[in-house]
């Protein structure tokens, strides 16, 4: 794999960069409710060394009833200063799973306007397999002056949704697993239909890695986009249950060069609520 610090880095690349002054570090996992984990005990345990942990259900717009939206820009600097993250700081986000939920955190830095941001491929579990050090110890954070400057066409909003899949300007790819996007099993969430976007395609966020949790390489990517039934030469929304695996789709599609793709942001959690919007199933 080749390192890109905007996109996707090795273990051996972070190994090697540990020190580097203006490296950041963040633990960004999160994990279904129903998973019986908790990432910030896991975080408290054991962490790699430096990291900060990335709470993405708290640094959220906690005003909406929905799970972890997207925070104003001014909430996310006052938490990124609290972690001592801020401008001219290479960011690496890893999660517990592989790659899971550290590329919603990827996609937020994103959001707002960061891009010197990367995932770690493979995680703390390849991490872990190598052998590489973990602490516990929380990481002495100094403040740093952050600007962000929100990117509003990397996001979409319900109305955007809805017209895209009525108008079929823009692609709708859904991360879910298959049998959630054919309906065939009930929803995680409770109160939520099921079914998918009318005219969305389906490609299961696992079906972009690797048995070891990391990312396949480039012409594996396209192959899988292609077979899904995406055309890549066209723009993409991605979607999933709420928000977090379809980044897994926009940190693939930015691997492969393609920058005309947002993420719906409420996803299922919003579209599988309301009784008006149209479902698919099968």
């Amino acid at each position: 794999m080749a390192d890109d610090p905007k996109t996707l880095v090795s273990t051996e690349w972070l190994a090697a960069h540990l020190g580097d002054p203006d490296l950041r570090v963040l633990d960004g996992s999160w994990y279904m409710p129903d998973s019986g984990r908790d990432a910030r005990a896991e975080y408290e345990a054991g962490h790699i060394p430096g990291a900060r942990y990335f709470d993405i259900d708290e640094i959220s717009d906690q005003r909406s009833s929905l799970p972890h939206m997207a925070p104003p820009p001014e909430k996310f600097i006052s938490r990124m200063r609290a972690l001592g993250v801020g401008d001219g700081h290479q960011v690496v986000v890893y999660d517990g799973m592989g790659i899971f939920s550290a590329a919603r955190v990827w996609w937020l830095f994103k959001l707002m306007g960061k891009t010197d941001v990367a995932v770690l491929d493979g995680g703390l579990p390849k991490w872990k397999a190598e052998n590489h050090p973990l602490e516990d110890m929380p990481p002495v954070v100094r403040d740093r002056h952050i600007t962000v400057q929100r990117q509003s066409h990397l996001v979409r909003d319900v109305a955007q949704v809805a017209a895209a899949s009525k108008l079929k300007d823009w692609q709708i790819l859904d991360a879910r697993a298959a049998a959630r996007f054919r309906g065939e099993v009930p929803e995680p969430r409770p109160g939520l239909r099921a079914g998918h976007i009318p005219g969305s395609m389906n490609l299961p966020f696992m079906e972009l890695l690797n048995a070891d949790g990391t990312m396949k390489d480039l012409p594996a990517l396209q192959a899988a986009f292609e077979g899904a039934g995406i055309d890549l030469a066209r723009p993409v929304i991605t979607t999933c249950g709420s928000g977090v695996t379809a980044a897994v789709l926009s940190l693939a599609l930015e691997r492969l060069g393609h920058n005309r793709h947002a993420l719906y942001d409420g996803s299922w959690s919003e579209w599988g609520m309301y009784p008006d919007l149209a479902v698919e199933k099968g």
